[in-house]
């Protein structure tokens, strides 16, 4: 990452108490703004960040700038002072993650690392997280150089994510996930029994948050257009199996297009109502019930196809298990 001084002055110099200027490189080519800045600025909090691209303190090419703003190589981007907290090294990954971790390869080639990413890991660092996915994939891989991720999943989601080793190929699958090349298919189980004519939800979301302080995403004119497809894989006495496909990809989505339906996820602590808390209680569900099954899309010139599947967890299938023998 090639920087400057407003004054000119010399990289190793107190950089903190100066305007900054940082030029995009291909690692960062196709990145969002806001992950731009979360790893250039570790130790800035979020709520910093986000009031000063509000305020057009942060700028790209000298122009404001959104937090979903894509990035491009040769871009300039204006960094205000900044308290920034001297850098630490993370902690070590625990042996257990590492060794989970390892178990849980799916694919690895010259391009990709995908793992079948365990739920309450974290896919990053931050807000009180030490350390995330890929913070322990950089250090029991330190070979592999230019680790990126190429998307994200909630703590509490299992599944399927995919992990860049190559700058080219974080900005290929950007671009595919910005449009319809990357195909998602998740595994989420819902209290109650899904309707039958109900394939499709669109409906925006919008970001809120609570008198407590906490962050939640609710459906709202004012929100995102947001589109998720569902198809029912299996009905019980009182929840339903669903396959679902997000068209968009915004937080929660499908978690909140499910709540909309009447119909929230199970083992969901956050959108669940006293009915969901009761049914997971009685199997012994401690998580939530929402995996990344499958991905599909196409890589490299010429194309190579990946069609990637992980199996559900143990704990899943189990949970699976007592709803079909009704013991539940």
């Amino acid at each position: 990452m090639a920087e400057q001084d407003a004054a000119g002055g010399s990289p190793g110099a107190d950089v903190r108490a100066r305007v900054r200027f940082l030029t995009v490189t291909a690692r960062s080519d196709g990145q969002r703004l806001d992950n731009f800045l979360l790893r250039e600025l570790p130790g800035v909090p979020k709520t910093r960040l986000y009031k000063a691209l509000r305020k057009g303190e942060i700028r790209v090419n000298k122009g404001r700038a959104k937090p979903g703003q894509r990035l491009a190589e040769g871009d300039s981007v204006r960094l205000p002072p900044l308290h920034q907290p001297a850098r630490r090294q993370p902690p070590p990954v625990p042996w257990y993650w590492a060794d989970r971790l390892a178990r849980r390869v799916v694919c690895e080639d010259d391009d990709l690392l995908v793992i079948n990413k365990p739920a309450g890991l974290a896919v990053h660092g931050g807000s009180g997280v030490d350390l995330g996915l890929i913070e322990c994939l950089r250090q029991v891989r330190p070979a592999d150089r230019e680790l990126e991720l190429v998307h994200r999943l909630d703590r509490d989601t299992s599944g399927l994510i995919l992990v860049a080793r190559r700058a080219r190929v974080l900005r290929e699958l950007h671009e595919k996930l910005r449009g319809e090349g990357v195909e998602k298919v998740y595994l989420a189980l819902v209290a109650g029994r899904w309707p039958r004519g109900l394939h499709e939800i669109d409906a925006p979301l919008e970001k809120q948050a609570r008198a407590s302080g906490e962050r939640v995403v609710k459906v709202s004119r004012d929100g995102r257009r947001s589109v998720t497809r569902f198809r029912v894989v299996e009905r019980f006495r009182d929840a339903t199996l669903l396959e679902v496909r997000p068209l968009t990809g915004r937080t929660h989505q499908i978690r909140v297009h499910a709540l909309h339906a009447g119909h929230p996820l199970l083992g969901d602590v956050k959108y669940q109502g006293e009915r969901e808390v009761a049914l997971a209680a009685r199997g012994g569900l401690a998580r939530l019930f929402l995996h990344a099954w499958r991905l599909r899309f196409e890589l490299g010139d010429p194309p190579r196809p990946y069609d990637l599947e992980a199996p559900l967890d143990d704990d899943l299938e189990a949970f699976l298990g007592k709803l079909r023998n009704q013991l539940i």
